[in-house]
């Protein structure tokens, strides 16, 4: 965390500390506390939010004297009688068990301090950025919806949950390609679930993070799963807070709106962004509140543009997680609010039950946005759960998208093209490096390659594809994402139900790859095992994956 500038005043109304005098004032009148009372006090509210550690207490209150906690408690007791706080109820100091204090009343210094905004290149785009705290871990923070990064710190319980979680980790926060403070882009090239984990390495990168836990909000957990599952090296920890894995109710999904419903709210952000969009399902606890009202439209109005809104709620409405789920081999914690009204506790139950290992923790609250209602209740088990991430091992890539392909040269009279396969080959180790494919078999006329990400798969077949026709070679591609070593079987059966160049993809990939643009067609089904229902197939539509899209 960025520690406060310097004031000469701190102010926590209906009190401030008068840093040079070094009294403590309620109003104009003097409250009488003892030096070293001041000298805590003092302490701990130039760094609100933050943990401030028994021993840091010690050492910069009583510098080279050796006092016991018992005269710390003592000084803390004081301060609590003089500002009217308690132990079981804090409004200003509270106490972490065995490990120290924390201060937790708004402040004037902390309203100031907005962290500096940064800029990492991902691709062609722009991504902004901020970091605070200096934790002993990483915490990437992934918002839901839209967000933008200088209108988080302009409402205090969001600035203070904020600080909060910068006290035990180095927060790393980001607005996504089109959205904030990052670069706009056209409401027809929104990041898709794959661009997006493109963005957060390229923040990681940007600040030097190697390693770092995930936490995502709402339709931020669906990418945050998704990266956790895809890197598991880079990822110690996913949090998911208020989320789901699919956003449209069907008959294997009891949750979430109808397509009808979807539709209407879709209506309703075309006719009425601008103001406080969404707000009786996000914080029904503050609706009343004029101050919350317009500082959540204001938000809405500077994270997005209306066109982009929709667009945005569109796509997280295709996208459907739910077989990747059991692919993610990191510490999990789920965190859902039992009384939820955007999204319900059963996803989250949902999500966690299909996460191998992962811990469901359900909160009481009817709230969504986690930093209004009891947000110290989530920020608990958030710093508990960070506290064990950070002895776990790294995990191995179980995830995989698999691209399975068979090649077949066309005899032409009088030129048997014997040059035309090594030019083919030549192109497909060009398109594979473009796209990040990594080929792991190939012999005699068939290519297997892994991606770490569908759309790159889809958009590297249609490439190919292309090669292909002009070099008169017939082609056949299936893909497929899943734990590694099934997805490798399903593609070479997805494979074998494709006609001369045809690229056909399961169900599971067209779910991943929503806002891509790439259109499908059905393409029949693939009998699974007994005890699983079939998978659905669907034709890629030929010449309609750009590589705009890489």
């Amino acid at each position: 965390m960025f520690p406060a500038p310097p004031h000469e005043r701190i102010v926590f109304p209906p009190f401030e500390l008068d840093l040079e005098t070094g009294r403590l004032l309620r109003g104009s009148k003097p409250v009488d506390l003892p030096p070293k009372a001041f000298g805590v006090l003092r302490h701990i509210a130039e760094r609100p939010g933050k943990l401030v550690s028994k021993e840091e207490l010690l050492q910069n209150v009583w510098p080279d004297v050796h006092v016991s906690d018992q005269v710390l408690k003592v000084q803390i007791a004081e301060i609590r009688k003089v500002l009217s706080d308690t132990c079981r109820e804090p409004r200003f100091i509270e106490t972490a068990h065995r490990r120290g204090y924390r201060f937790i009343a708004r402040t004037e210094a902390a309203q100031e301090e907005i962290p500096k905004i940064h800029y990492a290149r991902s691709g062609e785009v722009n991504i902004a950025y901020q970091v605070l705290g200096d934790g002993p871990l990483d915490l990437v923070f992934v918002m839901g919806w839209v967000s933008h990064l200088e209108y988080f710190w302009t409402e205090p319980s969001f600035a203070r949950f904020l600080r909060r979680l910068a006290g035990f980790s180095r927060l790393i926060l980001f607005d996504k390609r089109g959205t904030g403070l990052s670069d706009r882009v056209p409401v027809d090239a929104l990041p898709t679930l794959e661009q997006r984990m493109d963005d957060v390495r390229a923040v990681m990168d940007a600040v030097g993070s190697k390693r770092a836990v995930i936490c995502g909000v709402s339709e931020g957990g669906a990418m945050s799963a998704l990266f956790a599952a895809t890197y598991p090296e880079r990822t110690a920890g996913l949090v998911m807070i208020g989320t789901y894995a699919k956003r449209i109710r069907d008959a294997s999904y009891p949750w979430g709106p109808t397509e009808a419903q979807r539709e209407e709210f879709l209506e309703h952000i075309r006719e009425e962004w601008g103001g406080p969009v969404g707000l009786e399902e996000r914080a029904p606890s503050m609706v009343s509140d004029p101050h919350f009202r317009q500082w959540w439209a204001a938000y809405l109005r500077t994270a997005a543009s209306p066109g982009a809104a929709v667009a945005l709620t569109r796509m997280n409405s295709e996208a459907d997680i739910r077989e990747v789920l059991p692919a993610i081999r990191v510490p999990t914690l789920v965190i859902h609010r039992s009384g939820d009204r955007c999204l319900r506790v059963g996803e989250g139950r949902y999500v966690a039950s299909r996460i191998p290992g992962a811990r469901f923790v359900e909160l009481p609250g009817e709230d969504h946005l986690p930093f209004v209602g009891d947000q110290d209740a989530i920020i608990d088990e958030v710093e508990e759960f960070l506290t064990r991430a950070s002895d776990t091992p790294r995990s191995e890539p179980v995830l995989a998208t698999v691209l399975a392909a068979s090649f077949k040269l066309l005899p032409e009279p009088g030129n048997p093209r014997s040059g035309h396969w090594r030019r083919f080959q030549d192109h497909i180790s060009r398109e594979l490096d473009w796209f990040r494919g990594r080929e792991f078999s190939q012999g005699g006329r068939r290519l297997l390659c892994a991606f770490d990400g569908p759309a790159r798969a889809i958009r590297c077949a249609s490439a190919i594809a292309h090669h292909a026709s002009r070099l008169g070679i017939e082609l056949t591609v299936g893909i497929h994402i899943g734990i590694r070593a099934a997805a490798i079987d399903t593609a070479v059966r997805i494979e074998a139900q494709a006609a001369a160049g045809e690229i056909i993809v399961s169900a599971t990939v067209r779910d991943l790859v929503a806002g891509s643009g790439i259109p499908f067609q059905p393409k029949g089904s693939l009998p699974l095992d007994s005890s699983s229902a079939a998978l659905s197939l669907l034709l890629v539509e030929r010449g309609s994956a750009a590589r705009a899209g890489v």
